[in-house]
């Protein structure tokens, strides 16, 4: 499950000093200065044992209590996990739309993230059916009528390594929190279930064991990269869009097209959705700790994981 193929870890501590240079860099030329992780550590609120951004504050009843409908479709996952991805992907598939019109979209328009201060509770509630609703929530923190299946669920989960890596560049860059620590430092906090949305994995092991739920479909970011061709059919039979042999092959490729300009644009770190990507940053050392701690947080889960492809 973890073993390796090819080069082993070992080149974390020259790639961590070039991530942190380049997001330095970025934040100075935007004029804020990076928090410390004493200053990171004050920008989450506890709920009920889980650490959630400041923004999700004062509305998780709300949330709780968020009008589910029948023709409701939710991406959720746990941040970095590919929901960017996914949702083109999903998009795709659900409303038959092109590759060339997502890129000239504004996807997070059509998918909202329910907890987010934009385009809030509200305004979500009014969307025209059906709904494509995004969140990155627990299971049990999500609207309760989500858990009596009342509508569909895709879940996606990502390999903790690739993810955590993911999560750090992501929160260098971000303009609201410009960590600087360290990526060892991230890293131990992550392994600690000290990030906003708290322990990945009990994140991961809850929807894990609703996965044979009616409404709910669990994915695993790598098997886009391995078989997107039975991903874009499962979507499909779970969405209820039926589609001849020929429609499918059509589909799958425009989800290829969407794959392919979501892992090259230039605009993203170089690799940043391979497969893989951890073995860049981490040490030996890490690496060794960070399967100790996934043995003991994992270890009664069937859920498997690919570390590289």
């Amino acid at each position: 499950m973890t073993s390796y193929r090819g080069e082993p870890p070992g080149r974390g501590a020259d790639a961590d000093g070039a991530v942190t240079s380049r997001l330095r860099s970025a934040a100075r030329r935007l004029g804020r200065a990076p928090s410390t992780p004493g200053e990171f550590e004050s920008k989450y609120f506890e709920f009920h044992g889980v650490r959630l951004p400041p923004f999700c504050r004062g509305k998780m009843e709300e949330i709780a209590n968020f009008p589910v409908r029948p023709s409701d479709v939710w991406i959720v996952t746990y941040p970095k996990s590919g929901t960017s991805l996914l949702q083109e992907v999903v998009y795709l598939v659900s409303q038959g739309a092109d590759p060339d019109e997502i890129g000239l979209m504004n996807i997070d328009e059509q998918l909202p993230v329910l907890e987010y201060p934009q385009p809030g509770l509200d305004i979500i509630k009014e969307l025209t059916s059906p709904r494509l609703i995004k969140s990155h929530l627990p299971y049990r923190f999500l609207p309760s009528d989500l858990h009596n299946g009342d509508s569909k669920v895709i879940y996606m989960a990502r390999n903790p390594k690739d993810l955590v890596v993911s999560y750090y560049q992501f929160h260098r860059s971000l303009r609201t929190m410009s960590y600087r620590g360290t990526f060892q430092e991230f890293c131990r906090r992550f392994m600690n279930d000290k990030l906003g949305y708290g322990s990945w994995f009990e994140h991961v092991q809850e929807f894990w064991e609703h996965r044979m739920d009616s409404n709910v479909l669990f994915l695993k970011y790598e098997d886009m990269h391995r078989d997107l061709v039975t991903m874009v059919e499962q979507l499909a039979r779970f969405l209820g869009v039926s589609c001849d042999k020929a429609q499918l092959e059509a589909l799958s490729e425009h989800c290829h097209q969407l794959v392919d300009q979501c892992c090259n644009a230039e605009a993203l770190p170089v690799g940043r959705g391979r497969v893989g990507l951890w073995k860049d940053i981490f040490t030996v050392s890490m690496n060794e700790k960070f399967d100790l701690v996934y043995k003991q947080k994992m270890g009664k889960c069937d859920l498997m994981f690919d570390f590289y492809l």
